[in-house]
């Protein structure tokens, strides 16, 4: 006997996750087997496949492809213990295909009759969305000119946008004074931008500058380095930042916290997300889990994983979960400095590290002040002032400080 069953988003999503629905892989009428992939969902950070509950056929999708999904949301159904007869149309040269859904309900295809060429214009008129809208009256465009690729030979926004690149469309006088191309954000950037707003205005931020000093790790990153390369194991100065900053959190465990309105969570576990740059997609924050029981190689490794999964797009939901610091390296794309650098919230602060070079300093030896040439950084601590205060925002800097000066 047969019976129908929900296929629905799954409700493991990280709490302020924006999620689409970027493509559904199996459409109306398909078989699918159970724990197979029926479609893709994009979050702001990682790729996550909704698979088949069971053994069945695809029998209606509710929800379209990007469009804004929610935990536990109903996407489609599915007839389990029975096949579903999808109807054909008589004539071969009219058949209907199942496409993939693109912002409307969906059900199986079924024939229609040919419409007058008039009707058609008409309908097409009709289905456009509020921004396709917008686009044709500001460039002065019929839309029934333009080729669509959505569902059912819907228009698009991104069809006008490459039918107005291509030099189609008039644009109108209020918008002549404005050129250049427009850019669709991505989840990622969506969600970016939604998280840093709400940061800045539910957090005061306030950041302190220290400097340090690089020599002590950059010699003994010298001597061992060889070593970690027959390991496997690539040591990054950032490896090095990695273990200072747990040091400095142990000694200030105040900083590993988050405010919860009525009061503040102290961590036990040091759990350390480092940003992570996206070409052309952002910024993502996987985390080095319980970096206080991690030795350097441990942490190397650690970060060496995370780091080359994250640039090859096979982080997983747990891999950018349950981070209670942050770290910034900006330096390494030329930045000396940047304040403030956004706190991840919940968290409490975020540190960051500027470019390495080479700089005069004034020393003491044998009671002389003479100059120096040494490698250094400027380094930041952005807190929020809600949690912390001047007093363990400068202790915590300067134990990182000290750590990185005086390895051994």
């Amino acid at each position: 006997m047969s019976e129908i069953i929900d296929i629905c988003a799954p409700i493991d999503q990280q709490e302020g996750t924006f999620v689409i629905l970027k493509s559904w892989l199996k459409s109306v009428g398909v078989e699918v087997k159970f724990d197979e992939p029926v479609a893709e969902l994009e979050t702001d950070k990682v790729a996550l496949e909704v698979v088949s509950p069971a053994d069945g056929v695809i029998t209606e999708i509710i929800k379209g492809e990007d469009t804004e999904v929610i935990p536990g949301e109903l996407l489609a159904r599915m007839t389990v213990g029975a096949k579903v007869n999808v109807p054909t149309p008589s004539k071969p040269q009219e058949s209907v295909v199942a496409e993939k859904p693109k912002g409307d309900i969906y059900k199986a295809p079924a024939a229609k009759p040919t419409q007058a060429p008039a009707t058609q214009q008409k309908n097409k008129e009709l289905r456009l969305s509020p921004s396709v809208r917008r686009l044709c009256k500001q460039h002065d465009i019929d839309a029934t000119s333009i080729n669509g690729t959505g569902h059912n030979g819907r228009v698009t926004r991104e069809d006008t946008l490459k039918y107005i690149k291509r030099g189609g469309g008039v644009p109108s006088a209020d918008t002549m004074s404005t050129k250049g191309e427009i850019l669709k954000l991505t989840p990622m950037r969506k969600s970016i931008a939604r998280h840093m707003v709400k940061s800045v205005t539910d957090a005061p931020h306030v950041t302190a500058v220290f400097e340090a000093g690089f020599s002590a790790i950059m010699e003994h990153r010298k001597s061992n380095k060889a070593n970690f390369a027959e390991k496997g194991v690539n040591l990054t100065y950032t490896s090095y930042i990695v273990a200072a900053t747990a040091a400095a959190l142990t000694e200030v465990p105040e900083v590993n916290s988050s405010f919860k309105g009525d009061y503040v969570e102290v961590y036990e576990d040091l759990n350390i997300g480092v940003g992570t740059a996206l070409e052309g997609k952002g910024l993502i924050v996987p985390v080095i889990k319980r970096a206080q029981d991690l030795d350097l190689v441990g942490i190397a490794t650690a970060l060496q994983d995370l780091t080359e999964r994250a640039h090859q797009g096979k982080l997983t939901q747990n891999d950018i979960k349950g981070g209670t610091f942050s770290i910034s390296n900006h330096g390494v794309s030329g930045s000396l400095l940047a304040s403030p650098i956004i706190i991840n919230q919940p968290q409490a602060a975020i540190l960051g590290v500027g470019k390495l070079e080479k700089r005069v300093v004034v020393v003491e030896e044998n009671g002389q002040d003479i100059f120096k040439i040494k490698p250094m950084a400027y380094v930041t601590l952005t807190i929020d002032h809600r949690v912390l205060d001047g007093f363990q925002t400068n202790k915590f800097l300067s134990k990182f400080v000290k750590t990185l000066e005086s390895w051994k």
